[in-house]
């Protein structure tokens, strides 16, 4: 990567990114940023590359979630709270199913920006820009709210900074504590429409009991009270990215200094753009989305490109077809990457290709489609002899209605209840914990399958 310079990005087409009309204002921005001190280290993203190649072995299995794209205006601490928590829950509950460790990773502390289908949009006869997340501009559809704001990127890294704070302290302060963990968990399985989850649950408090019986607690064991939580997020934004990037003093690679791992979704993969560009330079594991329209040729193309070493752990292929539609795509994506002899970690995001208008006019996603696209996922791999490596789902710590079904057995006149994203529609924590569950039982069964083979 000798050649790479992380301004290499601005000689390359560029698009879902806003067009500032300050220039004075955003170099000075970018000016103050590149002063701050980066969010994560260098040795944090190196350990999450480590442990993504096991999950690429399927000796681990990760675990990515959060907002669609996080708020100023509704940013707290009881909300990361919530939202750590649920993941630690659906953490543990896949653990007791695969039966190896969970990398948990959080949609968390920079997913600010959101690439849109249309670069306008129509309100009563009144065309604006489109609200493209608050790193850029507002969501109040006025013509000076959504005039991209620079200064938005100083307030971004603000917040994303007291995020990872409350998370290294939640992750190491005994808050995690898988004792706490599970009896979170007990309480969701203890409601009459959860009933079907109580043995799974009770499994876990029989192996707990017996740990403790054995010698291994709290006192004796850290990693009962500890865990190790990463950030990630779509790297839209290039000049924020550029600005937080930094030599790593070991290595004397370059870090992403945003987030650990960064992504490209499935709007901005184009080989010879600006967002493969940024990305193939950093130390930093990198996600591709890959969606319907992802070619063969496209994906050796951008394998060779993001991961020129072939280094385990560097790329996670996260597949986002829809419920429906993943035997006719992930097979050949399969191939493609068995042909290459690629290491990849593959992970299914169950969420992006099951978006619907519902008929009471809101967005949203309907569980049981959710559910579909995850076994599908899961039987496409079984019958492939490949390995399932995670899970990316966008999902909240709150009570939100944004999603249907579930126990909660939300439906589309319950939307307008508590329907309070500014873009996609979430999972909310009892349907997150019950997909977990779900997802256990599909990693449980494909491991009981991998144990018969080895047996016969």
């Amino acid at each position: 990567m000798s050649e790479w310079q992380k301004t290499g990005w601005r000689n390359k087409p560029r698009i879902q990114m806003p067009d500032y009309t300050d220039a004075t204002a955003l170099n000075a921005v970018e000016a103050q940023l590149s002063n701050y001190p980066p969010l994560v280290f260098a040795g944090e993203a190196r350990r999450l590359k480590k442990h993504l190649g096991a999950a690429a072995r399927g000796e681990a299995f990760l675990l990515q979630g959060g907002d669609c794209a996080e708020s100023f205006e509704q940013f707290s601490a009881d909300g990361i709270r919530d939202t750590f928590k649920v993941m630690l829950q659906m953490a543990m509950v896949l653990t007791h199913g695969a039966k190896v460790p969970v990398i948990k990773v959080g949609r968390m502390a920079g997913q600010f920006a959101k690439p849109r289908s249309a670069p306008t949009e129509v309100i009563d006869g009144v065309e604006l820009p489109s609200y493209r997340g608050d790193i850029i501009n507002e969501l109040d559809f006025t013509s000076e709210a959504r005039i991209p704001d620079p200064a938005k990127m100083l307030q971004a890294y603000t917040q994303a900074a007291a995020t990872l704070n409350l998370l290294r302290a939640f992750s190491t302060g005994g808050y995690a504590d898988v004792h706490q963990v599970h009896a979170w968990t007990l309480g969701f399985t203890e409601s009459e429409e959860a009933e079907r989850y109580r043995e799974v649950a009770n499994r876990i408090s029989d192996t707990l009991d017996f740990m403790k019986a054995a010698g291994v607690n709290q006192d004796t064991a850290h990693t009962l009270q500890s865990v190790e939580f990463y950030t990630s997020h779509e790297s839209l934004l290039l000049e924020y990215e550029q600005a937080l990037t930094r030599r790593d003093s070991t290595s004397g690679n370059w870090l992403a200094g945003s987030g650990h791992l960064i992504w490209i979704g499935d709007r901005t993969r184009q080989p010879d753009g600006a967002h493969v560009e940024f990305a193939r330079g950093v130390l930093n594991p990198i996600g591709l989305k890959c969606g319907p329209s992802m070619t063969s040729d496209d994906l050796r193309l951008l394998m060779a490109r993001l991961n020129p070493n072939n280094e385990q752990g560097r790329l996670t292929l996260i597949a986002r077809f829809g419920a429906g539609k993943v035997a006719e795509h992930l097979p050949r994506l399969i191939q493609t990457v068995r042909e290459e002899g690629a290491e990849v970690v593959w992970v299914c995001d169950p969420m992006h290709g099951n978006t619907i208008k519902s008929s009471s006019g809101y967005k949203t996603r309907p569980f049981e489609s959710v559910l579909r696209e995850v076994r599908e996922f899961f039987g496409i791999h079984a019958a492939e002899g490949t390995v399932p490596g995670g899970v990316h789902f966008e999902m909240t710590g709150q009570d939100v209605t944004e999603c249907t079904g579930g126990v909660q057995a939300v439906s589309d006149e319950d939307l307008s209840d508590r329907y309070h994203t500014a873009c996609d529609p979430r999972l909310n924590a009892s349907q997150s914990l019950e997909l977990a569950f779900l997802v256990a039982e599909e990693l449980s069964a494909l491991r009981n399958t991998r144990l018969d083979r080895v047996a016969g």
